[in-house]
């Protein structure tokens, strides 16, 4: 198998476990922000600003992967 269509292979694959954990950690992070904020509605603004906080740093890591497996595919 030709070593550029590896490093395509590769590539797709990564990015699409990139997408995956990006989205299980930003599920894994809404769903107790959202019982937290259920149970105590006065703690909104604090939660959503964590949570905010938080979702940008999963995305951060994702975007990172993503640009990892462009570099890779295009070697």
């Amino acid at each position: 198998m030709d070593p550029s269509a590896l490093a395509f292979l590769g590539a797709g694959l990564g990015a699409g476990l990139v997408a995956l954990g990006a989205g299980l950690g930003i599920g894994k992070l809404a769903g107790p922000a959202m019982e937290a904020t259920a149970r105590q509605p006065e703690a909104t603004g604090d939660i959503r600003t964590s949570m905010i906080i938080a979702a940008a740093l999963i995305e951060g890591v994702a975007l990172f992967g993503l640009v990892i497996c462009i570099i890779l595919a295009t070697k």
